[in-house]
């Protein structure tokens, strides 16, 4: 039995409390690597929608491509959860690597040989999608092993503020690449050539690491796979807050999964070119960027139910915005809104769990947290293309709000309250 303390105690000699975090030789690795890889994932994130509504016009296909890109997590992240707390999550990583490079690269090479299909497209998003699933639930468990506890918060707003940095580049790159291509498929297939590319930067980074990625396993006793696995549900059940957040995570990633969809096809239906879709989701960066830099100081000041529950609420009002936006500059505005409280959301979620679980169960409270939160990610994607094929996208960012407004109020009447 592994107890949760709310102070897990930080014990790699190669790191101090009081040194700062751009001194940290092996974080700086880290951060270097995932920002090339991170921009290479938003300029295929773009060609991916793109392509699919140009090869089969149907937004229900394009959602379906998005939840098999979701679908690992529902698929792996229990069992790998419990693996990771047992293997080497450094090569763990790097294997990851290797997978998304041969993966994306297989675009471009089938459609140069006359053979690109949608039966690979659809092979490729579930192999690039599981390949994500064991990476970051094995950075994300072994970010407390690279820095020290009083600087998780820091280090995890850093990450959110690579993901928005990547937005405001990745998409309008993609854009101008698809733009300036013949056609919309030569564009896409180039801009898949690119990310895989950008996936060797990350490898190289991380063969530079020296700090181990895990603490010393050596006295633990070893249960089985499925105890563990069991074993990581119960104790993230069994914690009354986590148990509440998982669930609110889960309704508001199922609610919001087809966003960027719903963007793309109503900012076409504005006549939008290829190149204004990837501004108009560049632009929503600038909101990530903020959110990154504010978000540590919200969390030291603002109590963690409040942040929950008012990021939701405008949430909801973000979605109202794009509701009623009848020019591509309010969509714009909307997803800045979107954008901007992700990383708060974020943070707070995130820092409060690293703090309260110890190295020896990261693995396994990631995995099972992760397992119901962006495993209704595949769901919401699956169900958004079919709902925005039949709804279309005015009536479903309504419903959204309404959504939103629900779990806001369920979430006041919570514990939540009391943090």
């Amino acid at each position: 039995m592994y107890p949760i303390n709310p102070s897990p105690q930080y014990d790699n000699a190669n790191h101090h409390e009081s040194a700062s975090l751009w001194r940290n030789l092996d974080f700086l690795l880290l951060s270097s690597g995932q920002i090339v890889s991170v921009v290479g994932s938003r300029i295929s994130g773009l060609a991916l929608p793109l392509l699919i509504l140009a090869l089969t016009h149907s937004p229900a296909q394009a959602g379906f491509l998005q939840a098999l890109d979701m679908l690992p997590w529902l698929l792996f992240s229990l069992p790998l959860g419990a693996l990771l707390d047992r293997w080497n999550r450094k090569t763990v990583m790097i294997l990851c690597d290797v997978v998304r490079l041969l993966a994306l690269g297989s675009v471009p090479t089938a459609f140069f040989l006359g053979h690109l299909s949608i039966v690979q497209l659809y092979i490729i998003s579930f192999l690039s999608g599981s390949a994500n699933v064991f990476f970051e639930l094995a950075q994300l468990s072994a970010l407390s092993n690279v820095v020290p506890p009083t600087q998780i918060a820091r280090a995890y707003s850093i990450t959110e503020i690579t993901t928005s940095s990547s937005k405001m580049i990745g998409p309008p790159l993609s854009g101008l690449i698809i733009g300036l291509a013949r056609t919309t498929v030569i564009g896409a297939v180039l801009a898949y050539l690119i990310d895989s590319l950008t996936y060797l930067a990350s490898v190289i980074t991380l063969g530079f690491m020296r700090t181990p990625f895990q603490s010393e396993r050596s006295g633990l006793k070893r249960q089985s796979l499925w105890h563990d696995i069991l074993e990581g549900l119960r104790l993230l059940w069994q914690q009354p807050l986590l148990r509440i957040l998982v669930l609110l995570t889960a309704a508001v990633n199922c609610l919001m999964a087809s966003l960027t969809l719903i963007i793309i096809v109503k900012a076409s239906s504005l006549h939008a070119t290829p190149f204004m879709i990837g501004l108009i989701l560049g632009i929503t960066g600038i909101g990530g960027l903020i959110g990154g830099i504010v978000a540590p100081w919200i969390r030291k000041h603002l109590r963690l139910g409040r942040i929950i529950v008012g990021s939701i609420l405008l949430w909801a009002v973000a979605c109202s915005l794009l509701a009623l936006a009848a020019v591509p500059v309010l969509l714009a505005a909307g997803s800045v809104i979107i954008d901007l409280l992700w990383p708060i959301y974020s943070v707070a979620v995130v820092t409060y769990r690293l703090s309260l679980v110890p190295d020896s169960l990261q693995g396994r409270i990631n995995s099972s947290f992760r397992f119901i939160s962006y495993g209704s990610e595949a769901l919401g994607s699956a169900l958004g293309g079919l709902l925005l094929a039949i709804f279309g996208h005015q009536y479903f960012l309504w419903l959204i709000c309404i959504g939103l407004a629900l779990c806001a109020l369920a979430a006041r009447g919570t514990q939540l309250r009391k943090f």
